[in-house]
């Protein structure tokens, strides 16, 4: 570490939302940054209690909530973020590895919310800038169409990637839809593996059809599904189904973010050999880490090789 570096980090902290910690902790240590305390807690009438431990004046805090299950968390954060602020911190950032309200991007009916641009302005509001990982940018093109601060989604495909290459033999990389096609090419051409793309039809929440085609030429291959968002899981759940129904081994399951509703997890560990995810939502699929991924970007380093082939 430098003494440039040295010098920012003793002025950055980092503070962790609850359920947070263990990301935190490890950002703190491979930044060389001051790891903050927290109290919080419940009053008997459920109103939230907050006291910032640490000293933050002057300094650069870093509030690390990934915001996998907003709604319970989200005022909480937003206490924490302007108390920072009164407490005289320079700046507040957020690191949110995974970033919710971004389905409702536009009024599909008449008097809908558009909630993901209700929220941008709440986040916007309380922070000078955020970090995010593989936000789903469906109808937007960048982040910056509804976020007026500073806003980086960076990408989780060069953790996955390298953890495909130390750890499975001969894959066959399997995108779930036409979404993935352009993502999950790049991992397939770090991996210098073969890949094809799935045809997904959504019937509703919790109901998709799957058209797998021929996978015939591949056979003696490893298969990989991979996928951003595994939220109710029927796509990777079907997928899955298909895929062992053509002869294939049980495929391995490598996603982004492992939300895994209800009894989701469960159903396709019955389908998949195995199914790991990034740690940008805590799960017990965790195995791939996104704290220098994260890290690279707060500390403006150069893009490493690997990474920069993922780069728009």
């Amino acid at each position: 570490m430098t003494d440039e570096t040295k010098v920012v980090s003793d002025n950055r902290l980092i503070l962790a939302m609850p359920g947070n910690e263990d990301f935190a902790r490890k950002l703190a240590s491979a930044g060389g940054y001051e790891l903050g305390h927290l109290e919080t807690r419940q009053f008997p009438d459920s109103e939230i209690y907050v006291r910032i431990a640490s000293n933050v004046r002057g300094r650069i805090v870093h509030v690390v909530c990934t915001l996998a299950r907003p709604d319970h968390q989200f005022l909480m954060l937003a206490f924490v973020a302007d108390t920072a602020r009164d407490l005289g911190a320079i700046e507040v950032h957020l690191i949110a590895p995974y970033l919710s309200y971004m389905r409702q991007d536009k009024r599909f009916h008449d008097g809908e919310a558009v909630t993901s641009c209700t929220f941008a302005r709440l986040v916007s509001s309380l922070f000078h800038g955020f970090l995010t990982v593989d936000a789903h940018l469906h109808r937007y093109g960048a982040l910056s169409e509804i976020y007026s601060i500073p806003a980086r989604n960076l990408h989780a495909a060069p953790a996955m990637a390298q953890w495909i290459i130390d750890n499975v033999t001969a894959p066959f990389l399997i995108g779930p839809d036409d979404e993935s096609a352009q993502w999950v090419e790049g991992i397939a051409s770090v991996c210098d593996a073969p890949f094809t793309v799935l045809r997904k039809t959504r019937h509703g929440d919790r109901k998709v059809s799957i058209e797998v085609p021929d996978l015939s030429a591949w056979k003696g291959r490893q298969p990989v599904l991979v996928d951003d968002i595994a939220s109710s899981g029927r796509t990777l759940i079907e997928a899955a189904r298909q895929i062992g129904s053509q002869g294939f081994t049980k495929p391995i399951c490598v996603v982004v973010h492992a939300l895994f509703a209800d009894e989701a997890y469960a159903e396709l560990s019955v389908l998949a050999g195995r199914t790991v995810s990034t740690d940008s939502v805590k799960h017990a699929s965790n195995a791939i880490s996104l704290v220098d991924t994260v890290l690279d970007a707060m500390q403006e380093r150069a893009i490493p090789p690997l990474a920069r082939k993922f780069e728009s």
